[in-house]
């Protein structure tokens, strides 16, 4: 519901304004998907910027992702076997900084989604937040969105039948999220493309 209510947002403020290209910044589960489909939908020049993914922190002398073991810490806390004050230390290791979880959850899958749809500049998808990586794609972004204002190159041009075709591969080369699947068909959706779980079978197996 959130990914749907921001893509039409995001949609809507393109359309209403006299725009030749677009960047649009995002860096979250629903951010990166809600973005893609307002991009394809509304199909003026755009790219993709992300903020990259928060380094991980060590608890209990291992390394935390940030969804994965919240899960498994969760079902320690409810048996007795993390108590009051290590959940909090847990907590503070979960939030200890910037940028989207640091695991290969929705929010790095869709970024590599997105750049290898070519909706992000190359190698933009996989630095962590910090990387003087992020800072320089930032910039070389802006100046390419002018770039391909003056040509008229659309997203149009490279959500198609092959690109998504690339992505679902991609998906399966990385392991990423299942989620991907789901927010995959809605962009495809948007350019009338129609991407049914047998090919994510086939492509996968």
């Amino acid at each position: 519901l959130y990914r749907n209510l921001l893509a039409i947002e995001v949609e809507e403020t393109i359309r209403s304004q006299p725009l030749d290209g677009i960047v649009a910044l995002g860096n979250c589960d629903k951010t990166v998907p809600a973005y893609l489909m307002a991009l394809a939908s509304a199909d003026i020049p755009a790219l993709l910027v992300t903020g990259g993914f928060r380094a991980p922190v060590t608890f209990r002398g291992e390394p935390l992702g940030s969804g994965t073991s919240l899960w498994r810490y969760d079902d320690a806390r409810r048996d007795g076997r993390l108590g009051d004050a290590e959940w909090a230390r847990l907590e503070t290791c979960l939030g200890q900084g910037l940028g989207a979880c640091n695991t290969m959850g929705t929010a790095s899958t869709m970024a590599i989604m997105a750049e290898t749809l070519g909706m992000m500049l190359p190698g933009s998808a996989v630095a962590g937040t910090g990387d003087p990586r992020l800072r320089a794609s930032a910039e070389a972004a802006g100046h390419r969105i002018v770039a391909m204002a003056a040509a008229g190159n659309r997203p149009s041009a490279v959500l198609t039948e092959a690109g998504f075709g690339n992505a679902i591969a991609a998906l399966a080369a990385i392991g990423g999220s299942t989620n991907a699947i789901i927010h995959l068909c809605a962009v495809a959706g948007r350019r009338a493309t129609r991407l049914p779980l047998q090919r994510f079978a086939d492509t996968s197996a």
